[in-house]
């Protein structure tokens, strides 16, 4: 069996990469990155390094590399014969996955079993959009390609911090979770002993990405504001953590009564995810976890997402307000989304940036209460 996934970074090597090694995959790495290829060309196995309670190290072996920017044909040569595809790129540049997709499914064997087609990332429905953009781009040909892929949903997490100083071998969080959508491969799922499948994914999506991801950057904005370094340092700061756990008890009512979850199960997921940020063997930084503050206050993510339906439903979303606000003084001139959202804070009008970047229209509940924090941030901002 063998799997191609786009994007040989930490998560590619460290989450997706590992479970699929573990799954009997040869692994095939895409990237754009010239000096990872040849890092990960240069060796023949490279170790995942679990730290905190209950981690151990394990080894991947049978992978290779390939750089898709000089070398396209060879990758989709091995598109064409893989077994599975999968993604950690993010969001954004799924749509430069696409052509290699479409040209290996042109070239694909039609006797073979379709290529299952994952995209990893943190974004709800990520396969639907990479489905897209394939099939935008085949055109009249998507009907005789089609039959030759099928495509599923998925909802990942594990911490992956940035790395220093260790080659191709990756530290992580012992925890991870991989959730597939189950109905589109009918009888053949693939095989990944470290992911589980299930009938309707939704759940898992909004859970993971209304308590990991939205606790997560709260926790990196309210610490960057405080001018702490760490995350696990920023949530020793009690006054943090009670503001992250304010955040997050607003995401889980939303939760709990949008898929009816137990409150109790759901009490206990979020005081797990807790527990992870607070883990010190993690070094893992605010301005990591910060980094695209435009693209974390859009429409659709970790705060506005549950925000708006929140505020829609009658639930508080003061807390979420609250991370929002100090989101908006996220800033780092290393990060060009963080330089962005300080310039465009400086350049419109409160109704503007509001409408701009979460794409609320003037119309819906939450937008006054956002036009409020971003009217305080620019009169705050220095002459």
């Amino acid at each position: 069996m063998k799997a191609v996934h786009f994007g040989a970074g930490n998560i590619g090597r460290g989450f997706v990469g590992l479970l699929l090694h573990e799954g009997g995959y040869d692994l095939v790495f895409s990237d754009v990155s010239a000096a990872l290829v040849e890092a990960i060309n240069s060796a023949s196995s490279y170790t995942v390094h679990e730290v905190g309670d209950g981690g151990v190290d394990k080894q991947v072996t049978n992978f290779r590399a390939i750089d898709s920017s000089v070398d396209a044909e060879a990758l989709v040569d091995e598109i064409a014969t893989a077994d599975v595809v999968t993604t950690a790129v993010g969001p954004t540049i799924l749509k430069f996955v696409a052509p290699h997709i479409v040209a290996g499914l042109a070239l694909r064997d039609p006797s073979l079993p379709p290529l299952q087609i994952m995209a990893c990332e943190n974004a709800i429905g990520a396969t639907d959009q990479l489905r897209e953009h394939v099939v935008e781009l085949a055109g009249e040909s998507w009907d005789a390609l089609a039959s030759r892929s099928v495509f599923a949903n998925t909802a990942v997490d594990r911490i992956v911090p940035a790395q220093s100083g260790q080659g191709v071998d990756v530290t992580v969080e012992p925890f991870y979770e991989w959730a597939i959508e189950r109905p589109p491969f009918g009888d053949n799922p693939p095989h990944i002993p470290g992911a589980h499948f299930v009938d309707d994914l939704e759940p898992y999506i909004e859970r993971k990405l209304f308590t990991v991801n939205t606790g997560h950057a709260t926790t990196a904005y309210f610490g960057a504001q405080a001018g702490i370094e760490r995350i696990s340092d920023a949530l020793a700061n009690p006054e943090i953590a009670a503001k992250v756990e304010a955040a997050l008890e607003e995401t889980s009512a939303l939760l709990v009564e949008k898929h009816e979850l137990d409150a109790d199960v759901q009490g206990e997921y979020r005081a797990t995810i807790m527990r992870r940020f607070r883990n010190a063997a993690l070094p893992d930084t605010v301005w990591r976890v910060g980094r695209q503050p435009l693209r974390k206050l859009s429409r659709h993510e970790r705060f506005v997402g549950p925000a708006a339906e929140a505020v829609e439903r009658g639930l508080p979303v003061d807390a979420l307000v609250a991370a929002m606000a100090a989101a908006l003084e996220f800033s780092d001139a290393d990060d060009t989304q963080a330089v962005d959202l300080q310039r465009m804070l400086r350049e419109l009008d409160a109704e503007a940036f509001t409408a701009e970047v979460t794409g609320l229209d003037g119309g819906h509940p939450l937008y006054a209460r956002i036009v409020e924090i971003v009217a305080a941030r620019k009169a705050a901002l220095p002459a």
